[in-house]
């Protein structure tokens, strides 16, 4: 029978992918179907809503982080935070080095961002027009934009993919963050020597100046407009939680948009909740983020929660779990994690499913909580943007206009789990060890 609903949740799954409907239906779907299964194998209601609920309450933390970041993005709009850099970076413009500093931008905008979408919906966008009208490759362009773009959704205090990493691992954030920058270094200084390589190949040919002012026009263009995000990055610095710094930035981008960009506060609180507006020729680039924006992901992350808890409480994992411990044992911890990472994002199509199974399904081969954690992140937060039909793929690339065929160029998704397999021994040197057959959970960590 649980083959059976397990055919069954795929297919739902399968026609929600197909038709483009929103995979949360599935994901409800599949929510009835293993309630159901519980019901069959003998627990009572009340169990069985314990145990969706468990992991629930974890998942809130990942949704509070995308409610404030939906904010955040609305506001750094209003502001200008996020034209200031767009126009700043256009400058630094070097046609025979377009490539890379795309990527060089895309990456700086992402790790103040936190978030992928947002990058690739505001400089992607913007990068992407200036490669079309100047005569760069597409695919190249949008490989670069794509790496730069993730750089930050694995690695910023501010990702809500880090955030979740350190929520359902029990570790610590910022010190998970020092350790995903440690181990991504040499990932990043691969992929800005390929884009060095690959630019001249690949020249700006022309830029067009309509772009430009258009931008100028659209925003006073004030330094105090890069306050939200220097908050943002220094205020973690000195041991500020994440939510106190997210709350810093939003106060900041408030009043900047209020005193430089004159709008008036129900305008600032319209742009935080529902999203900015703009007007004129950059109005599709530039309008968007606000909490409502993120309600979607949100209830994804929440089904998401409620779906691994239920898997967990009723044992189906079980058999799964033994499989992917005894793949420890012969492939490694990492190259398991890759494949389980893998797995879980083609067939649950996102990350939060392919952060919150890897857990699930790697936690007994593992004593250390954080070596878990890092390797989480170098496997199942970045994998699924390698998969087309995952929403971590498709999002992205629907936002700047390029099919899948772009993927292969988008290097930092590739390089950072390759560059970690053969380098892990470095920061891991216990990591080779191979771990005991036993099925039990590690006890969790209370650090968040």
């Amino acid at each position: 029978m649980t083959i059976g609903v397990f055919l069954t949740f795929l297919g739902v799954l399968l026609l929600c992918i197909v038709k483009g409907w929103f995979v949360g239906w599935a994901l409800l779907a599949g929510l009835a179907l293993f309630f159901a299964l519980g019901l069959r194998r003998g627990y009572s209601a009340k169990e069985l809503c314990a145990m969706a609920g468990d992991k629930a309450r974890t998942s809130l933390v990942a949704i509070t982080a995308l409610l404030l970041m939906g904010a955040i993005t609305g506001l750094w709009r209003a502001s200008g935070t996020i034209t200031y850099c767009i126009h700043h970076g256009m400058r630094l413009i070097t046609p025979p080095l377009f490539l890379l500093i795309a990527f060089l931008i895309c990456a700086a905008l992402s790790y103040m961002l936190g978030t992928s979408f947002g990058v690739a919906s505001t400089a992607g966008v913007v990068l992407m027009a200036l490669a079309r009208f100047g005569g760069v490759s597409e695919l190249a362009a949008a490989g670069a934009v794509l790496s730069g773009a993730f750089f930050g959704d694995r690695g910023s205090p501010a990702s809500s993919s880090a955030i979740l990493v350190a929520s359902v691992t029990g570790t610590d954030l910022y010190a998970n963050v020092k350790r995903m920058f440690v181990t991504g270094l040499p990932p990043l200084l691969l992929c800005a020597a390929l884009y060095a390589a690959l630019s001249p190949r690949h020249p700006l040919q022309a830029v067009d100046p309509a772009v430009a002012g258009a931008v100028e026009q659209a925003f006073v263009l004030s330094w105090m407009a890069l306050l939200p995000a220097l908050l943002m990055l220094v205020l973690p610095l000195f041991h500020v939680s994440i939510r106190l710094a997210m709350l810093g930035s939003m106060a900041a981008a408030a009043g900047v948009a209020v005193w430089v960009q004159r709008l008036s506060l129900p305008e600032v609180v319209r742009a935080a909740l529902l999203g900015y507006q703009a007007e004129g020729e950059l109005a599709a680039v530039l309008s968007g983020g606000g909490v409502r924006s993120m309600v979607s992901t949100c209830l994804v992350v929440l089904l998401t929660g409620l779906y691994s808890g239920l898997l967990e409480g009723i044992r189906v994992l079980e058999p799964l779990q033994k499989e992917v411990l005894s793949l420890c044992r012969r492939l490694g911890r990492f190259p398991t994690a890759i494949l389980t990472g893998l797995g879980s994002a083609m067939v649950f199509c996102n990350q939060t499913i392919a952060v919150m199974l890897s857990e699930q399904l790697l936690r007994s081969g593992y004593s250390d909580r954080t070596e878990l954690a890092i390797d989480i992140e170098n496997s199942g937060v970045l994998l699924p943007a390698l998969v087309p039909w995952s929403i971590a793929s498709s999002v992205p690339l629907a936002m700047i206009g390029v099919g899948p065929e772009a993927l292969p160029y988008a290097a930092l998704l590739w390089l950072t789990p390759l560059t970690y397999l053969f380098t892990k021994k470095y920061f891991f040197p216990a990591g080779g060890a191979r771990p005991a057959l036993s099925s039990a959970p590690q006890e969790r960590q209370d650090q968040l």
